[in-house]
């Protein structure tokens, strides 16, 4: 690989930067607003499944003492 110097390097940089897509405010709280509420949808969700498990567990370990 051919070496650059270090002007090249940061017009390089930039060229990459200037493509790069930034998004928008709103989109950005809109996807963070998603991402809130998924993770606490699946939260909730695990939550609910391991208290199933745990009250199953107990309820046939009862049998054995």
């Amino acid at each position: 690989m051919a070496k650059v110097s270090v002007g090249q390097f940061i017009n390089q940089v930039k060229a990459e930067t200037a493509k790069v897509y930034w998004p928008t405010r709103k989109e950005t709280v809109s996807t963070a607003i998603m991402v809130v509420i998924l993770s606490l949808t699946l939260a909730f969700f695990f939550f609910a499944i391991d208290a199933v498990f745990s009250s199953t567990v107990k309820f046939l370990l009862s049998f054995l003492g």
